[in-house]
């Protein structure tokens, strides 16, 4: 007996020891995505001019890094908020931790070198070297064209300086450890040829990452097999919880049954000025899809995003959009 337990002790004692040596290792030799590489954005028209459609409209970088007034349908940005960044992220939303979007004006990142917001937005490092959580998808947008990338830090170079510098993220635990094993060395793609519509569509999928909020989630994690199938919850700020739509072709639940004119439509019913100022009473539906920023997409980036979202596996999911504050 004396002999078992002295086996069971060391065993003990050896995972333990292995399981500090992960936690140590985690903690302070990750991150390890490489330095910041060095870099000079070309701020040609041009440029500019594709950044801020992907930061606006396609990637929305400014719906999470902007003000939102949710008195209005969608959560419109409040004008001169644009890049100030501060919407929390927190664990009545799901999140393992407290996590804040980064203010994009010169006020937040007028230090950092091109680079370092290169290796932030593809690899989900900050310039101090520490790893940023996903909230931010790095993971799709270092699947994406590397110029594209560098599009959007064209765009970001040119936002006046507003609000202040963010509070510090903080995740619980375990995640406080965990989060550094996230960021990844970039796997760049280049954009598919627009007649390759599947093709071409995936990339649109990518830089949006519409699975991001279409797949509900655990602590932060993917549930699997539930892969943009909806049910996401967002607490919303004026009272109830809304749920982010099923997008699979499934017919029933999903948009098996919608037509790419209808799938256009309802993004486009959002340009329209009576749309985009729609008066939300507290407690009434609401939702996080940011329509009016992705209403500003191209019919053909829509129609492309249609084609390859009826190529994706089916999912029976109904989802319940909308439960009102009890």
């Amino acid at each position: 007996m004396i002999k078992l337990f002295k086996v069971l002790l060391f065993i003990f004692a050896g995972v333990f020891i292995l399981l500090i040596g992960a936690l140590i290792y985690m903690k302070f030799a990750l991150p390890n995505v490489g330095p910041a590489p060095e870099m000079k954005i070309d701020m040609s028209p041009a440029k500019v001019a594709r950044g801020k459609y992907l930061a606006n409209y396609l990637s929305v970088c400014m719906d999470c890094h902007s003000e939102r007034d949710w008195n209005k349908f969608a959560g419109p940005m409040v004008e001169g908020t644009l890049g100030s960044g501060g919407e929390e992220f927190n664990q009545k939303m799901g999140f393992p931790g407290t996590f804040y979007a980064q203010n994009l004006s010169p006020v937040g990142i007028g230090n950092w070198t091109d680079g370092e917001i290169f290796r932030a937005i593809t690899s989900g490092v900050s310039k101090d070297g520490k790893a940023l959580f996903s909230v931010m998808p790095h993971p799709a947008y270092g699947k994406m064209d590397e110029d594209d990338i560098k599009c959007i830090i064209a765009y970001l170079r040119t936002l006046k300086p507003v609000g202040k510098q963010a509070p510090e993220s903080k995740a619980d635990f375990p995640m406080n450890f965990i989060i550094n094993t996230i960021p990844q060395k970039p796997d760049f793609h280049k954009i598919p040829d627009s007649t390759d519509l599947v093709a071409y569509g995936k990339y649109i999928y990518i830089a949006a990452s519409c699975t991001d909020c279409h797949t509900k989630q655990d602590k932060g994690r993917k549930v699997a097999g539930m892969e943009n199938a909806g049910g996401f919850e967002f607490p919303l700020p004026h009272g109830g919880i809304v749920r982010s739509a099923n997008i699979t072709p499934d017919k029933e639940t999903g948009i098996g049954n919608w037509t790419e004119e209808q799938f256009v439509k309802r993004f486009k019913a959002y340009t329209d000025s009576a749309a985009r100022n729609m008066v939300v009473q507290k407690g009434r539906f609401n939702t996080n899809m940011p329509w009016t920023m992705y209403a500003g997409m191209e019919e053909a980036d829509l129609k492309a995003l249609y084609a390859y979202l009826k190529t994706i596996p089916p999912i029976k999911n109904n989802v319940v959009l909308f439960s009102p504050k009890e």
